[in-house]
């Protein structure tokens, strides 16, 4: 069975299949079918969006197969992926639907799934979607003219999740501090600024212009060294830099020096184990974490387990253990009392917070592990071919392997949501990078003929 979902959601070129008005009327149907056949009676969904153009032309669709399947759909507008969860959640919802493609350009699209919890859909799920829109009829015209869904715009939407994000740090005043925040001309872009703004903070705001074609375009999460630099322009106390749909957050110290999610999860985890608060004393990385990250952990003697990568992967680990924090190298940060997916503004809020109770600035409380020289370089490719069946690549992996042994590590993946070959090459030593970056790159347009 051809294979629809990637390991976020569906994703690709907008209106190209499976991006396109005909799959999206399809998958509207499956769902309705999925619910009706579960039992739910008069079944909810909520469909979010962020700024691209072609969030029209899904959102229009998405709708059509759900009402015809006799749901009722809240249509939210522009708000982050994790207003969406919540948003399931606050409107008893049966299923929720992000139409984003995150970080990547305007050009692409993608749809996000929820369940009434607010959680990624599992794997059977997905593949049970993936069968009724592949092989099933999907055939609507048994519901009657009065057993139709409903489409309903909720005009207040922005405004829950306003006030939900202020109550996850409830009485901290961040009048203190002054913000650079970068909302990537994406989801977040008319939310953000208040909920910053009405909790006292003195904001400067970028990225906050979208036309539906300049999402994530040198700016945001993707290019933080924009809000760095202008940290140091402003003389800020913080950057804050979201991504497309707002799941993802890279900062700036005031010094207007980048730092990862590798470095909050490190400083978070460790005022979280003073504080009694590391459930199971255990954080959730994936294997991109940097090694210093691992070496800071054991210094404190905080465990660490280690997923694949995926925010998914690291909230399945948390969810199935009970864990507290966990998230990625690229933002992607889970603070799971209070949300159930990568949140950028909770995530930004508890860093905040952390400031202030400390009564430390940004670098002084990242400056908690060291960082081993790390590069990651991605090519486009066509299919992804088993490393095995491309015996350059393969070699190539092998010698570095041997090579580094105990001083470093090499990984090399296919990213779930692009059609990239992703390349890390992590050492004590920069040296070593830079000579096995090049060798395994070299390999790649090789074996790929780039």
């Amino acid at each position: 069975m051809t294979k629809l979902f990637g390991t976020d959601g569906i994703r690709g070129q907008a209106n190209v299949y499976p991006v396109n008005a005909e799959l999206a009327l399809k998958l509207g149907k499956a769902l309705g079918a999925q619910l009706n056949a579960r039992g739910y009676g008069s079944a909810r969904a909520v469909i979010g969006k962020d700024t691209r153009l072609s969030g029209y032309m899904l959102e229009t669709a998405l709708t059509s197969g759900l009402v015809s399947a006799g749901v009722d759909v809240f249509l939210v507008g522009p708000v982050p992926t994790p207003a969406v969860a919540h948003l399931i959640r606050s409107l008893a919802a049966d299923v929720g639907v992000m139409l984003t493609a995150s970080h990547n350009p305007f050009d692409d699209n993608g749809i996000k799934l929820f369940n009434p919890q607010g959680y990624k859909l599992e794997n059977a799920e997905e593949e049970e979607l993936t069968r009724l829109i592949l092989e099933g009829e999907l055939r609507t015209d048994h519901v009657r003219s009065d057993q139709l869904g409903r489409a309903y715009r909720l005009n207040d939407a922005r405004g829950r999740y306003i006030e939900f994000a202020k109550s996850t740090i409830s009485s901290t005043k961040l009048s203190a501090y002054k913000i650079v925040l970068d909302c990537a001309n994406g989801a977040a872009y008319n939310l953000a600024p208040w909920i910053f703004r009405e909790l006292g903070a003195s904001v400067v705001k970028i990225g906050i212009a979208p036309d539906g074609l300049n999402i994530n375009t040198n700016c945001g999460a993707t290019h933080p060294e924009v809000v760095a630099q202008m940290v140091k322009d402003t003389k800020a106390d913080i950057g804050i830099a979201l991504d497309g749909d707002a799941d993802r957050v890279i900062f700036a110290d005031e010094n207007g020096a980048i730092v990862d999610g590798d470095h909050i999860l490190a400083a978070c985890a460790i005022a979280f184990k003073q504080a009694n608060k590391l459930t199971n004393n255990t954080l959730v990385v994936t294997s991109m974490s940097n090694l210093g990250l691992h070496e800071a952990m054991r210094e404190h003697n905080i465990d660490v387990e280690v997923t694949d990568v995926g925010d998914r992967y690291v909230i399945d680990s948390m969810r199935k253990s009970g864990h507290a924090l966990g998230g990625e190298q690229s933002g992607h940060l889970i603070f799971h009392k209070y949300a159930t997916t990568g949140d950028g503004i909770i995530s930004a809020l508890q860093v905040l917070r952390l400031m202030k109770t400390a009564g430390k600035t940004l670098s002084e409380l990242t400056n908690c592990m060291p960082q081993y020289p790390q590069k990651l370089v991605s090519f486009t490719v066509e299919g992804k071919r088993d490393f095995d069946d491309v015996p350059v690549l393969r070699d190539a992996i092998d010698r570095c392997e041997a090579d580094l042994k105990d001083r470093g590590r090499v990984i090399v993946r296919y990213s779930g949501t692009e059609p990239k070959i992703r390349l890390m090459v992590e050492a004590k030593e920069l040296q070593l990078v830079d000579r096995w970056i090049e060798k395994l790159s070299n390999a790649v347009k090789e074996g790929w003929e780039l």
